[in-house]
């Protein structure tokens, strides 16, 4: 029953962070912490980092303290948590950074209605360069309109 658990909360973990991804593009980044993903929408730099690429550490570390809550405090649901915020930080990472973006050179020939789903919706929100006014939505759940 133990076993049943841990998987249900890394599965509930994974996903809740989809709802984690578009609450905190939608009104932390799109909000007060525009000045870091603003280089995101607008490339105005030369470098291959952007200052967007700090999220990344906000989640590991609260990924880290649920391993810390697992292991010093017997937290029995920390390592499950932690185990899920990183699988879908690390799904986040191959789809966002490398998939849709490409920065790096895997995955450039996927082409079916999924992927070109997921890529003209990211498209579409990358064409509004304001702080306001650009749809957000999560990472797995596209919107239907954008697979045709």
């Amino acid at each position: 029953m133990n076993t049943f658990f841990w998987i249900l909360s890394l599965i509930l973990a994974f996903s809740f962070m989809e709802f984690m991804a578009w609450f905190s593009h939608k009104y932390i980044m799109h909000g007060f912490l525009w000045a870091l993903h603003k280089d995101h929408h607008i490339k105005d730099h030369k470098s291959w980092f952007e200052r967007n690429d700090v999220f990344f550490i906000f989640y590991a570390v609260v990924s880290m303290l649920f391993v810390i809550s697992w292991s010093e405090y017997g937290f029995f649901f920390g390592l499950p948590i932690a185990i899920g915020i990183f699988l879908y930080g690390l799904t986040y990472f191959i789809v966002h950074d490398i998939f849709i973006h490409r920065r790096f050179k895997f995955f450039r020939n996927i082409d079916n209605k999924y992927a070109r789903g997921v890529r003209r919706a990211h498209k579409i929100h990358h064409k509004n360069i304001n702080k306001d006014g650009g749809e957000c939505f999560g990472m797995l759940f596209v919107p239907k309109k954008y697979f045709k």
